[in-house]
């Protein structure tokens, strides 16, 4: 069964890789010619119009993969290879098919949202209502992060709206040079993949590997010089759908060494996650609002230190690479191992701290 699976993720992750570099291409070209652009601005790196569809070839891809996929693989299960059903179990519980349905519901939800804020800028209150709406979808289905510790219904309920809300908006605030969001989201899905490796939930690897295929085809056209952006749409679809998987994938493990290493989501996300706290303390610490955007990111601020965007990006590719892996290391350790490499984190931040500090004061305004 072990080895099906893997055959299967693998052909699942080449084809959503070739459709999303197809489609890409097609969105471009209808962006380009629908005068679907994302025009330079102030708070823009880019100086000329660059398309903005690459969201619609992100989910797309994702959607058409995935549900392929488990179409072919249910129609065998109606000739008595029940393999697929027996992981729905393995994974959701009970009611899986209901869960999985409602991931897929509140990731239209969330697209939708996107692509109407990309053709006409939604306040920012009216795009924090809708996403609220698609975490409650997850919440409806079944979907709560629990951690061992929340069961009360009311409690997990809304520490996952607030999850799936943070991270929506972590990944979107992220997408602001060529490349950054799909790599960091890309990244993200493979330290996913090897932290539930020890255990069977192989339908959860099947979702992160059609993700990063459709992710890693849309980076083809993206990274610098990009031809093409996500847009919305895109960075609240990787956002909202790593949040999930996160929720299905590890806080819902019982059976790890240490109860600590449900910690692996924050880990494998951390670099969305700093983005989005270091943003938001800055413009509350100036008495702005925390919704105003600006050029206090992450990566800006590595820019006015000296690095070009290039090497920005590439620097925060580093950084959630290695802080991804210590995330998938997390279920295969014990206490003590959790504690060190939660440690090592912490001070792979605080380096960055003291560098953006250390630049700050030799006369780089980094705020």
């Amino acid at each position: 069964m072990t080895a099906n699976w893997y055959f299967v993720m693998a052909v699942s992750l080449a084809a959503s890789f070739l459709i999303s570099v197809l489609l890409t291409d097609v969105a471009r070209r209808a962006a380009l010619r629908w005068n679907f652009l994302d025009q330079p601005g102030e708070r823009k790196v880019h100086s000329i119009p660059v398309p903005l569809m690459g969201g619609v070839a992100i989910w797309a891809s994702f959607y058409i993969v995935i549900l392929g996929t488990f179409a072919v693989l249910a129609l065998m299960s109606q000739y008595g290879n029940d393999w697929l059903l027996s992981q729905f179990d393995a994974t959701f519980g009970d009611n899986g098919t209901v869960k999985l349905t409602g991931l897929l519901a509140g990731g239209l939800v969330i697209f939708v949202l996107g692509i109407v804020d990309d053709l006409k800028i939604l306040s920012p209150e009216v795009k924090l209502a809708g996403q609220i709406i698609a975490a409650l979808v997850l919440v409806v289905s079944g979907m709560r992060i629990e951690m061992f510790i929340f069961r009360n219904i009311w409690i997990s309920s809304a520490l996952t709206v607030l999850w799936v809300v943070t991270l929506t908006n972590s990944l979107n605030f992220l997408d602001n040079m060529d490349g950054l969001a799909g790599g960091v989201s890309v990244i993200a899905a493979f330290s996913f993949f090897l932290a539930v490796q020890p255990y069977e939930q192989y339908l959860v690897r099947l979702v992160l590997v059609v993700f990063a295929g459709a992710v890693a085809g849309f980076l083809y056209h993206n990274l610098s010089p990009a031809r093409i952006f996500m847009g919305d749409a895109g960075a609240m679809f990787c956002g909202y759908l790593l949040a999930s998987v996160a929720i299905m994938g590890t806080f819902h493990i019982a059976s790890t060494p240490s109860p600590i290493a449900v910690a692996a989501p924050l880990l494998a996300l951390s670099v969305p996650l700093f983005d989005i706290s270091s943003v938001v303390f800055i413009r509350w610490r100036h008495g702005e609002s925390i919704m105003k955007g600006d050029k206090r990111h992450f990566s800006h601020r590595l820019v006015k230190l000296g690095m070009s965007p290039r090497q920005a990006v590439e620097f925060i590719f580093l950084v959630a690479a290695v802080t991804g892996l210590g995330g998938a290391l997390l279920s295969r350790l014990g206490q003590r191992g959790v504690m060190i490499v939660l440690a090592q984190t912490l001070g792979v931040y605080l380096l960055i701290v003291l560098l953006m500090n250390a630049g700050k004061k030799n006369g780089d305004n980094t705020e």
